[in-house]
């Protein structure tokens, strides 16, 4: 595979693993440029209007965050929204955030989390642009996307365009996992994709909005600023922590495959520095153990505190493996489960909800082989391929 290596953004926040950042092995250092950093492509379209910002602490141009560095350039921000974590990264998964005033800027704050998540009439009320500017990791339980979603519903509905400022995807070299069956339809899978969808979040949007996905099959004006310098065969390092649970390029690479132990009684780490990137069940079996605790910011009241679990840990694992397999880890929670001893226990009901079907934790169950699980996914994949071909705005290396 021809990848490259992108730095993004002035900083580079490591993958900690022996205090050095990896990459790839063989592959070559390049530079990108995030859509946002393409101010002189929309900062014509928004001057003298009143722009609604749809943004989070991934949401920066250079050092500085868009919000701060919109306001400088002399562009009117009427509302800032807030997905899941917060506007400056306030709150940690899945708690309710509530709107409020920027302390920086003095600017209102509309929560779009928890009962909250779809923008208001009132919300839109004087708007005349919404800008989304978000860092996305590729995975459909990655609630982002679903905040997307709801917003060009919004505009939609109420005739405001939408400006999406496009970011890589840092799992963008491939698709994979099942596709959503809309009888598990959520906030953590609301759109006909697998779980690791292949695109960028200004493919997405193309794809929600032209797909007719919207509800009442509305479209909304969508206008995105494509990035430069990147592909879907180019390894993208992020600049900037996208959320408080993943906290390196490894976590990233991690959790699509690790995200389903959170659908299980085992924990994935959340309490500890490594999350999504061990497994382990006070009952369970492995040589690595670890103590989940509660950290505020990052999370509140983990799975099993202060209880010491037993499973893995996959820190060092050869980042180089994801590149080339270009599929989604089952094994690790497979291995779970042949190895607990009450199997009756170890899914919860939200396990089908991530996996956004029913059959996957039946196959599991039921000692299905990785291969013969793999291969009921092949004929809704094709169909998702060529529905994601229409809407790629970067070369791909995908097979049809």
């Amino acid at each position: 595979m021809n990848h490259k290596v992108v730095l993004c953004g002035a900083i580079l926040w490591c993958l900690v693993i022996s205090g050095t950042a990896q990459v790839m092995p063989g592959l070559k250092t390049g530079a990108v440029t995030c859509g946002a950093e393409r101010t002189g492509e929309y900062t014509s379209i928004l001057r003298g209007v009143s722009v609604g910002v749809v943004a989070n602490p991934t949401s920066r141009i250079g050092h500085r965050h868009l919000v701060d560095s919109l306001l400088g350039m002399g562009i009117r921000i009427g509302r800032v929204f807030a997905p899941e974590h917060g506007f400056r990264g306030e709150a940690e998964a899945g708690e309710e955030i509530q709107g409020g005033k920027d302390v920086k800027t003095g600017l209102s704050v509309v929560s779009l989390y928890g009962n909250h998540r779809k923008p208001t009439p009132e919300d839109m009320k004087g708007l005349d642009w919404v800008v989304f500017d978000i860092q996305d990791v590729g995975v459909r339980f990655y609630t982002y996307i679903s905040t997307l979603h709801y917003v060009m519903e919004a505009c939609a509905e109420h005739s405001i365009p939408l400006l999406v400022l496009d970011r890589p995807n840092p799992n963008g070299f491939y698709v994979d996992g099942p596709v959503l069956d809309t009888a598990f339809r959520s906030f953590v899978g609301m759109d006909l994709v697998p779980v690791v969808h292949g695109l960028t979040i200004g493919e997405y949007a193309l794809m929600v909005n032209e797909e007719g996905w919207l509800g009442g099959g509305r479209k909304c004006e969508l206008k995105v600023i494509p990035c430069l310098g990147w592909d879907h065969q180019t390894e993208y390092i992020l600049p900037v922590q996208p959320s408080p649970n993943l906290p390196d390029q490894i976590s990233v690479y991690l959790y699509p495959g690790l995200c389903f132990f959170e659908g299980t009684v085992f924990s994935v780490g959340r309490g500890t520095r490594f999350p999504f990137q061990v497994y382990g069940h006070p009952e369970g079996v492995g040589s690595f153990s670890f103590t989940p605790v509660s950290i505020p910011g990052v999370s509140l009241r983990p799975a099993h505190e202060g209880k010491v679990c037993h499973g893995r840990d996959l820190r060092k694992t050869g980042i180089s493996q994801f590149a080339e397999s270009r599929s989604l880890v089952l094994d690790w929670v497979i291995e779970a489960y042949r190895g607990f001893g009450k199997k009756e226990a170890f899914f919860n009901n939200y396990f089908n909800t991530l996996a956004g079907t029913e059959q996957l934790r039946r196959q599991i169950t039921e000692g299905k082989p990785v291969g013969e699980i793999r291969k009921s996914w092949e004929k809704d994949l094709i169909q998702y391929r060529l529905i994601r071909k229409k809407y790629l705005l970067y070369p791909d290396g995908e097979p049809i």
